[in-house]
């Protein structure tokens, strides 16, 4: 049987394209601006003049066409789906799917109605975010997430939300998953119904463990969104079926 290839990129094998706000606080590990954070290669763009204070304070402000013309760059490189570095981001999500016309996975939270599916009756999902007071109903309804839905910020600790909104060159991990922890507590202790747990912020997987360790709840972050939207664009290859008299009977069995 003869095999054939097909053009049309620029670039070929990475399928997820990323991104990027222009900033440059450290970017550990779990990150999504981290490329060691993925199993498997990714394009990224960062959009110039994107500042993290303008998305989550402006809702965006004068960015929008800046993110679109950014993710149509990445489709035209290459990439076959589309994802961002941060939450709030939601509000661009119809925007953004309209304009590249490829699969757009904009913000972490878009898993929350699933998970809340998955959840026992009376349980509901509760979001971690960078800067509670600032996620509002707009960014929940633009991904057709319930606007209810439990939120508690991390604005009120130490480390994690001062650098990353202050663009700070030095991050201090452990402050940072204290700052997660307490916040988790906070959120458990004002909505003890919650059952599981998505963080907003694409900065907050490396603390997702802790997360899920210290209180036993699972934790839904950026890293389980886009492994989850890479394995539909480029599905595992298990070989070719199997096939001949012993196959149909054990179909048949």
């Amino acid at each position: 049987m003869s095999r054939k290839a097909y053009g049309g990129k620029a670039l070929y094998g990475a399928r997820v394209g990323i991104l990027m706000l222009d900033m440059a606080f450290p970017r550990v590990p779990g990150d999504t601006g981290n490329a060691e954070t993925w199993p498997f290669p990714v394009l990224y763009k960062v959009v110039k003049g994107a500042t993290a204070r303008e998305v989550i304070h402006e809702k965006g402000g004068t960015l929008r066409q800046p993110f679109l013309d950014a993710a149509a760059e990445l489709v035209s490189e290459g990439a076959d789906g589309i994802t961002t570095t941060g939450g709030f981001l939601s509000i661009f999500q119809k925007d953004l799917a309209a304009h590249v016309k490829v699969p757009v996975a904009s913000s972490s939270l878009m898993q929350i109605p699933l998970v809340q599916s998955m959840l026992p009756l009376g349980k509901r999902v509760g979001i971690l975010t960078v800067q509670g007071e600032r996620l509002g109903p707009a960014h929940l309804r633009a991904i057709d997430v319930d606007p209810t839905t439990p939120i508690v910020g991390t604005e009120n600790g130490t480390e994690l939300t001062r650098v990353l909104l202050g663009n700070e060159r030095e991050l201090d991990c452990e402050a940072a998953e204290k700052d997660m922890l307490q916040a988790t507590e906070e959120l458990l202790r004002r909505h003890p119904e919650t059952g599981a747990i998505v963080l907003e912020c694409h900065n907050m997987a490396p603390y997702s463990r802790a997360v899920a360790r210290t209180f036993r709840i699972p934790v839904y972050d950026v890293y389980t969104l886009v492994t989850w939207f890479h394995a539909g664009l480029s599905p595992c290859d298990f070989g070719p079926p199997a096939t001949g008299p012993d196959y149909a009977d054990r179909r048949a069995r």
